[in-house]
């Protein structure tokens, strides 16, 4: 009698095991009919099911057919997203279950390249279906000016294929030039940083701008600097940025031996020049920093910074002489202020030709709309100093005088 009980749980147990795997290979037929939702209640069932939930060929199936969902869907919405991201789960569950052995019979499907034009009932619907159709979906949103879905299914891209260069780089771009969501771009460009056979210029050119302007990190954005220039130690750029650190973090003598560093295999570069003369005028020595702001303008005459500083020398040096006469005794008064008001005004002279390419450079900006008209009025030329009137009153309003 107990081997007849026995033998039936047994019948019992293997009827029902048969009948999951009928279950399993129902989705599978639904799958390949294109019956997605069918396919997919028949495999919820089976994951549901003792005897073929920890079978990998199950989770492989839903993988299959939430890629297939994915593809087809139409919607650039957060739940296409999700759809995927699911797809992709059921992927690494089900590597995760071979031991993540892709030479394995399920690894090989898994990672089964999807030829394209071929009919459905003949594609793979595989890990790599899964990246295409994503990759497709990122550049029709980003056609669409959709950046917000396209960031998302870059995103999607990275997490499929870690290794993707171009995921990480467009998915980080867009996080932070069109949605100014930099921890998000800083998690893309760091990963772009730890793939050894990647270009990084452009990568560390990001980092050091998020570090420097968004996180407000200048010692950060300096690190990335001395790492992007052990693998690029000619580029230009860097040897700016580094400068420019230096100075943001008030390291004069190290900015000083840098910027000389670099000006020794860049002599012609404009804002080098310019930052070489201002450690030059923080130091105090204005002649030096009046030459290298020259040069700097000689170099590029349309560089404004250089125009500007250079102005702004000849500026102060003129207001130094007229407050020193304002401070003379009568006497002294009597024989040096002619002298030394004509050395002002000669200085104002020479500030002139700057400051009005300045001007020309950003006809917007009324601080050197204003300077120009003082220093008109000051040395009498009154057409010109009326010319910045009306330019200043068309700009800030007839009572600009009164602010």
């Amino acid at each position: 009698m107990k081997k007849l009980i026995l033998s039936l749980a047994m019948v019992v147990a293997a009827s029902t095991a048969f009948g999951q795997k009928k279950v399993v290979s129902s989705a599978d037929r639904n799958f390949k009919k294109g019956d997605l939702e069918a396919a997919m209640n028949d495999i919820q069932a089976a994951l549901e099911s003792p005897e073929t939930k920890d079978d990998p060929n199950t989770t492989l199936i839903k993988a299959k057919i939430l890629t297939k969902m994915f593809e087809a869907d139409e919607d650039m919405a957060a739940s296409t997203v999700k759809t995927g991201k699911s797809a992709l789960e059921s992927f690494d569950k089900t590597m995760s279950m071979v031991g993540n052995d892709k030479n394995s019979k399920i690894g090989k499907e898994v990672y089964k390249e999807d030829m394209q034009g071929m009919p459905d009932n003949l594609r793979p619907f595989s890990k790599i279906t899964l990246k295409n159709a994503a990759f497709n979906k990122a550049l029709q949103a980003y056609e669409d000016d959709d950046y917000s879905m396209s960031y998302e299914f870059f995103n999607l891209i990275s997490e499929i294929d870690p290794t993707d260069t171009t995921a990480h780089f467009n998915a980080g771009y867009l996080a932070y030039q069109e949605l100014g969501k930099t921890e998000d771009a800083k998690k893309h460009f760091k990963a772009l940083i730890e793939v050894p056979e990647y270009n990084k210029l452009n990568t560390y050119y990001f980092l050091i701008q998020i570090a420097s302007s968004e996180d407000q990190d200048p010692e950060q954005a300096y690190k990335y600097v001395v790492a992007a220039r052990k693998d690029f130690p000619e580029d230009k750029t860097l040897s700016e940025f580094e400068v420019q650190l230096l100075l943001q973090m008030n390291k004069m003598d190290e900015a000083m031996a840098s910027v000389k560093e670099a000006l020794k295999d860049d002599p012609n570069n404009s804002g080098l020049l310019l930052r070489y003369g201002y450690l030059l005028e923080q130091s105090g020595d204005l002649d030096g920093a009046l030459e290298q702001y020259k040069k700097s303008v000689a170099v590029d005459p349309t560089f404004f910074e250089g125009n500007y500083y250079t102005g702004a020398i000849f500026l102060d040096r003129a207001r130094a002489i007229l407050a020193e006469v304002n401070n003379l005794s009568d006497d002294e008064w009597e024989v040096r202020a002619p002298k030394m008001a004509e050395e002002a005004d000669n200085l104002y002279k020479e500030s002139v030709p700057y400051f009005t390419k300045a001007s020309e450079l950003k006809p917007d900006n009324t601080e050197i709309l204003e300077i120009l008209y003082q220093i008109h009025t000051r040395l009498k030329n009154t057409s010109e100093a009326e010319k910045y009137n009306q330019r200043l009153i068309t700009l800030l309003g007839p009572d600009w005088m009164e602010r």
